[in-house]
């Protein structure tokens, strides 16, 4: 692991470095967190704009009611008990 190494070469420098590493790490994270809600916002915008290109009927034939039709199969044995479980019956 490289943790422990860091922590080692930190312990080894004097307090102000140690301050300056502080402060550079500090801003690795926020750039990181920047980077990664910029991600989020771009990812956002693309479904928002997706979603305006589907009319309401397209919307409704997609998503509505009836859409996931013959899509989801139950077999016929589903009320059946699981011969698994049949030692605690």
């Amino acid at each position: 692991m490289i943790q422990p190494t860091l922590l080692k070469k930190l312990e080894v420098l004097p307090e102000s470095l140690q301050t300056e590493v502080l402060h550079y790490v500090e801003f690795l994270l926020e750039r990181h967190l920047r980077n990664r809600t910029s991600n989020l916002l771009e990812i956002q915008q693309e479904l928002q704009q997706e979603l305006q290109q589907i009319t309401p009927e397209e919307a409704e034939k997609r998503y509505g009611y009836g859409s996931l039709k013959g899509q989801i199969i139950m077999s016929d044995d589903f009320d059946e008990p699981l011969e698994d479980l049949a030692e605690y019956m």
